[in-house]
């Protein structure tokens, strides 16, 4: 069994209109909703088998959720690694990725972006999760021992959390 996580970027700040969207920070709910996200993740991957392995975009509001997520799981060691290809990325890109993770990690976690995240997930689990909110998770099963037999259509939808539910 592989069990893969997809994890949005918390709500990220238009403040700025001359910072590129690249850059983009969190805003005031995205450091409110990351850290109580990432407690309801923690719940979850007690449940799923380990080793963990832990990629984002390396998009400023992905990679701060994802290290909001690292702290708040009290997570050690050099264990996040970016991956450029998660920046808005479609579905079929995601697929590459995904297929491509070491068979040793029994749990992928991924941080990135809509509107990729959900029509993957949508793919995967032949579901239609319309949107995956920011901060939202979705936590899907696949019944292989290898990362690149995962195809779309064999995914079984194991969570979903976003902050309005979790409330």
């Amino acid at each position: 069994m592989k069990h893969l996580i997809l994890f949005r970027h918390a709500k990220s700040s238009w403040d700025d209109p001359q910072l590129l969207d690249f850059e983009r920070p969190l805003n005031a709910r995205g450091h409110r909703d990351a850290p109580r996200m990432a407690l309801r993740l923690g719940e979850w991957l007690r449940q799923m088998p380990a080793p963990v392995r832990w990629a984002s975009s390396p998009a400023r509001r992905a990679w701060d959720t994802a290290r909001y997520v690292a702290e708040q799981l009290e997570l050690t060691g050099n264990r996040l690694t970016p991956i450029p290809e998660l920046y808005h990325a479609e579905p079929d890109t995601l697929l590459k990725v995904v297929r491509s993770q070491p068979d040793a990690a029994a749990t992928v976690i991924l941080f990135g972006h809509n509107p990729g995240l959900t029509a993957f997930a949508t793919q995967l689990c032949n579901r239609d999760f319309v949107n995956i909110p920011t901060a939202g998770i979705v936590g899907i099963r696949f019944a292989t021992a290898h990362w690149a037999e995962v195809t779309h259509g064999a995914g079984e939808e194991l969570f979903f959390e976003y902050p309005k539910k979790s409330v």
